[in-house]
């Protein structure tokens, strides 16, 4: 009996976007964050938002998804931001600390730092305040790097059969 093999683990397939491009769309827009490219620079990346209801638990403070969904915004971006052509990037590891609760209407500012990045994997840790400079969280995580595929080897020319 044939074993069927198995389909490759998905990962992303195109190129990341710069860093600019990459601010103005994605999940983090979706839940209210914006990248603040002003105080972005390469491997150092900030993320900030107002809490609103929709951020909230059952118990009316911020829900813990969305620390790591700031955090997680902030760190991968100091990842993008270090990306040479043709590379990609996914988070592959992200751990978070909770330290404090945030409330309906504060604003939340998160800045992703890169620690170190190698050929294939980034190191980063990331802090999460609020308006008065409180640390609500913090985190530390992985993200993996895909480069650029090679090109395929060429296919060598079939052979031609000798009449004769």
């Amino acid at each position: 009996m044939r074993r069927r093999s198995e389909p490759p683990a998905p990962h992303p397939s195109a190129p990341t976007p710069d860093l600019y491009h990459a601010a103005r769309r994605g999940f983090h827009h979706e839940v209210g964050f914006r990248v603040v490219v002003t105080k972005s620079r390469p491997g150092d990346c900030t993320v900030a938002g107002k809490v609103e209801r929709r951020h909230l638990n059952i118990n009316g403070v911020v829900h813990g998804g969305v620390y790591a969904t700031i955090l997680d915004t902030a760190m991968g971006a100091a990842v993008v931001s270090l990306l040479n052509p043709g590379e990609t990037t996914a988070t592959t590891s992200l751990y978070v600390e909770f330290l404090r609760a945030a409330r309906e209407g504060d604003t939340l500012t998160a800045r992703g730092r890169i620690q170190r990045r190698g050929r294939h994997i980034a190191f980063v840790e990331g802090d999460l305040h609020g308006a008065d400079g409180q640390r609500l969280s913090q985190a530390r995580g992985t993200w993996y790097i895909w480069s650029k595929p090679p090109p395929a080897p060429p296919r060598p020319a079939p052979r031609r059969r000798r009449s004769g």
